[in-house]
């Protein structure tokens, strides 16, 4: 089972982000504070569990989470900072957006930049070590899926409702095929 927090009587918020090896739409991030007594059977990181999972616990996680928030940063400005930026501006925005301005942050993964004001501590595979950092990665994968499914009817010629951006072959021959939508990131080796 996962733990609840990392500081004990901390008020901690989980961050995560999803989206940093895709060839099209944003990064996004989510910052989750859950409650210490928080429990759940089936949380664990995003990758992990299946749509249906995945659906159903984004439902749970806002609904008993003492606050959350997800933010995005575009295709444009990720050309413009670099991906690992981006995503620590996705990080930084999600936080921003808290109702409640926590104590100490967990980031899923080696690096990070300081957050204003609130410590923080970097987790290698936190998403499957704590619950709020595994809580941010259901809320970021869930929102950028529906965000990449919803760019799909745009552009169904991407296959973005099921490879949701990432660089499948499918993706790639779309590319070669159609070219580049103002979705994509220019940055990014495309072909």
């Amino acid at each position: 089972m996962l733990a609840s927090y990392y500081t004990p009587n901390v008020l901690e918020a989980g961050l995560d982000e999803v989206g940093r090896g895709c060839l099209a739409g944003p990064v996004v991030a989510a910052a989750v504070i859950l409650p210490s007594d928080y429990r759940h059977p089936v949380l664990t990181d995003s990758k992990q569990l299946s749509y249906r999972q995945r659906d159903k616990l984004q439902v749970d996680i806002r609904r008993e989470a003492i606050a959350w928030a997800i933010a995005e940063v575009s295709p444009a400005d990720i050309d413009q900072l670099n991906i690992l930026k981006a995503s620590f501006l996705a990080m930084h925005r999600a936080t921003d957006a808290l109702a409640i301005r926590p104590e100490h942050l967990l980031v899923d993964g080696n690096r990070f930049t300081p957050y204003p004001m609130v410590p923080h501590t970097c987790i290698i595979k936190g998403d499957s070590l704590y619950l709020s950092i595994a809580a941010a990665s259901v809320l970021a994968k869930t929102h950028r899926d529906e965000l990449m499914e919803r760019l799909g009817l745009t552009y169904p010629a991407y296959g973005w409702a099921q490879n949701v951006g990432y660089p499948t072959a499918f993706h790639r021959a779309a590319i070669r095929e159609y070219g580049t939508t103002p979705h994509h990131r220019m940055s990014f080796r495309l072909l």
